[in-house]
């Protein structure tokens, strides 16, 4: 066997083993996400029920959400339980997501990544939080009394689940603004000086945002938008912390043993 064919082999093999560790990690999240989904089917109509709340607190006396498919009365709860599975699961597929990317990055890198993904992760659920205990009730009310006189208020179940996981993803991403302000700091694309000049587009940029991720009313927009901008501010005040300094640039992608080498270097030159 040639030179040639050793160094193939041996650029090969790491690629198939990546690929059958990842695989691996895939097969734990789809059967992590379906033993909680078949947890959560058998109270799926109650889980749709508790979702409703919100809107069914404000429907006129005497309406009801009705169910315009004839399957949808029993496959709507499932696609909830479904999503909402996927939702529990988070923690759990961002952790094989962080095993199987961990060795292979820089020691700086892992040490920034991993609170990273925890904090996203709790800023994404309280989007989410935010937008049913806040947001649903106000927006609900106001929506329904809005309706002309002689309207009857019933909104079909499936259209009523995508209107609100809609609502629920944009919320949970725009809460995420801190962890992209970081980030921006911390590899070096902007500083939090630009940044804050750059103040007034952004608060313009959190209602347009708003005005398109949110239902056509004012309530609903400023609510979404208000918090982006406070969110902001939070991110700008922590990318400080983050910022890179010119001397870790020489070493941020060094390995321990690297570092030690380094500065066992740096005394002996120190002692001649």
């Amino acid at each position: 066997m040639s030179q040639n064919d050793f160094k193939e082999d041996a650029v090969e093999q790491p690629f198939i083993s990546h690929l059958i560790e990842l695989r691996s990690r895939l097969l734990r999240v789809v059967l992590f996400v379906l033993v909680v989904f078949g947890g959560l089917a058998f109270y799926a109509n109650e889980l749709y029920t508790l979702l409703a709340g919100p809107l069914m607190r404000y429907m006129p006396a005497n309406s009801s959400m009705v169910a315009i498919d004839v399957a949808s009365p029993f496959f709507t709860p499932f696609k909830l339980a479904l999503v909402l599975a996927v939702f529990i699961s988070v923690p759990f597929i961002l952790y094989q997501f962080w095993a199987f990317v961990a060795p292979g990055l820089y020691k700086r890198e892992r040490r920034m990544i991993l609170p990273l993904l925890i904090a996203s992760t709790f800023l994404f659920y309280l989007g989410v939080a935010f937008a049913y205990f806040v947001v649903f009730p106000l927006m609900f009310q106001f929506l329904t009394a809005a309706a002309p006189t002689g309207v009857a208020v019933m909104t079909d179940i499936t259209k009523y689940l995508d209107f609100v996981l809609t609502i629920f993803f944009a919320f949970g991403v725009c809460f995420e603004v801190p962890i992209f302000t970081i980030v921006m700091v911390w590899t070096g694309l902007i500083t939090p000086k630009s940044l804050a000049e750059k103040r007034p587009y952004v608060v313009v940029g959190a209602f347009i945002i708003g005005m398109l991720l949110t239902p056509p009313d004012a309530i609903s927009q400023t609510l979404l938008a208000v918090p982006m901008w406070m969110l902001f501010e939070l991110g700008l005040l922590f990318s400080r912390l983050f910022v890179p300094k010119p001397d870790e640039a020489a070493y941020e992608y060094l390995d321990d043993a690297e570092m030690e080498a380094r500065l066992d270097a740096i005394e002996k030159q120190e002692d001649e």
